[in-house]
């Protein structure tokens, strides 16, 4: 399979955009071809119009198995042990998380399988997540030696401290109710209604204002680094500058008068 295949690419009339991971050989492994693959989709995604919401979801039992180990190992054959790749390679990986966080577009995880390691760091990256409900996550570095210390970053930013505690110190396989519990995953669904029902989702989502979701998922990761009277702050300039906007005056005014907005996306 050459890195073209990896990596499907689908984008639908209502402004879905399907990603799906196709590398099961590998167990979709944020390999270096299929992180190059997704940085390019990702950031042709940002200014392409005609995507409102991205879903990435992926074939076989893997979601994501997070790094692959054997170009870690065969990197290690270097001069300087791999301490230029490891570092180029995880630098990589997290510019990836934060094109998903940083998108306009809403990006939605649809995971049918097992996320672990980098894996799980990339549903938690995204803005939602549906799982099947025999679907497993896990970061479970520490039971090879090697902490999930860049996957911590996205997990303890969706699940409280003791849960992800537990997921980083344990390195336990967490079931899909557990993730739905803790706050991982948005909905556990029986595998043969995963596909329809995120599609459905992001239906939803895509049938809203382009630039409304825009503002709010940039307002919604900003505000969330900020103390609070710094936050209030920060958000009523955010309304003050969207209450400006034509579509808010034409979502408004649609509501009151009891019709279907026109958006314009400006």
């Amino acid at each position: 399979m050459n890195s073209n295949d990896i990596l499907h690419s689908e984008l639908f009339d209502n402004g879905v955009l399907r990603l799906t991971l196709n590398d099961q050989k590998r167990r979709n492994a944020l390999s270096e071809a299929m992180l190059a693959k997704l940085a390019h989709v990702l950031s042709e995604a940002v200014t392409n119009a005609d995507v409102r919401v991205i879903v990435l979801a992926a074939e076989g039992p893997a979601f994501c198995a997070g790094h692959d180990l054997k170009e870690i190992t065969a990197a290690r054959a270097a001069p300087d042990a791999g301490q230029d790749y490891f570092k180029q390679l995880f630098d990589t990986c997290a510019s990836v998380m934060q094109l998903i966080v940083h998108s306009p577009k809403p990006v939605i995880a649809e995971v049918a399988g097992v996320a672990t390691a980098a894996g799980c760091q990339l549903v938690a990256s995204c803005d939602l997540a549906l799982a099947a409900d025999n679907a497993r996550f896990a970061t479970p570095g520490v039971n090879i030696g090697l902490f999930c210390s860049t996957p911590m970053v996205a997990l303890s930013r969706n699940v409280v401290t003791k849960h992800a505690m537990e997921m980083l110190l344990t390195g336990e396989m967490v079931s899909a109710e557990k993730a739905l519990q803790i706050g991982l995953i948005n909905r556990s669904i029986a595998p043969s209604q995963l596909t329809t029902e995120t599609m459905a989702m992001a239906d939803t989502i895509a049938g809203k204002s382009a630039m409304t979701v825009a503002v709010g998922k940039r307002a919604f990761y900003a505000q969330g680094e900020m103390a609070l009277t710094e936050a209030y702050q920060y958000t009523s300039q955010v309304m003050v500058d969207n209450m400006l906007t034509f579509d808010a005056e034409e979502g408004i005014g649609a509501f009151i008068t009891k019709r279907a907005p026109e958006w314009k996306d400006q």
